[in-house]
């Protein structure tokens, strides 16, 4: 979908007087890229929920101000961020997170969440999520959500030839990675 359908298409509905029709759009279109990018960012299954909670009714309440930049997906991940990073500077998030890594030193995981944790994350994602913030979220915007390194640059406001290094990183880390892995 170019980009002018989709504003196009987000005009139309945004004329509607059906709120709920709108916000059930928004969610069935773009609601599993949000989640992934909240739970890439995050690394918390409950925290990308509550993630792609606000999210929407960030959006949902910001619909009538919007500028012609961009797609509506560049648009929902740049809320995405901003909404994770404002959970991690709170301090509920870090008080969970410290609690979290506490309760997982002393005691061990189950056979079971060994088990959904493997089915949940092939290997591949598992390497991407070991890689620092910077790399992991271009490389999810890039090769996941498929957004141009324009997009990209826009929403994490650093410079397209920025994007392009942290691409290159990242990669190299992930290779880096998987060699080591091979080697044990």
């Amino acid at each position: 979908m170019s980009i002018q359908v989709e504003w196009d298409y987000l005009k139309s509905i945004t004329d509607s007087d059906d709120r709920k029709t709108i916000l059930a759009d928004l969610m069935n279109s773009y609601g599993n890229d949000v989640w992934n990018y909240a739970y890439s960012l995050t690394r918390k299954r409950d925290l990308a929920d509550d993630i792609t909670q606000d999210v929407f009714m960030k959006a949902y309440k910001n619909l009538f101000s919007l500028r012609k930049e961009g797609s509506l997906k560049s648009w929902l991940l740049t809320i995405t961020r901003n909404t994770a990073y404002d959970y991690r500077r709170s301090a509920f998030f870090r008080k969970v997170v410290l609690f979290d890594t506490i309760e997982e030193t002393a005691a061990a995981s189950s056979a079971e969440d060994a088990v959904m944790g493997n089915q949940a994350v092939s290997d591949i994602w598992e390497l991407v999520l070991k890689l620092p913030v910077k790399y992991r979220e271009v490389l999810i915007l890039y090769g996941h959500h498929q957004l141009s390194m324009k997009e990209i640059a826009c929403m994490l406001s650093i410079t397209e030839g920025a994007v392009k290094s942290r691409l290159f990183h990242a990669r190299s880390k992930i290779i880096k990675m998987k060699e080591d892995q091979s080697h044990e």
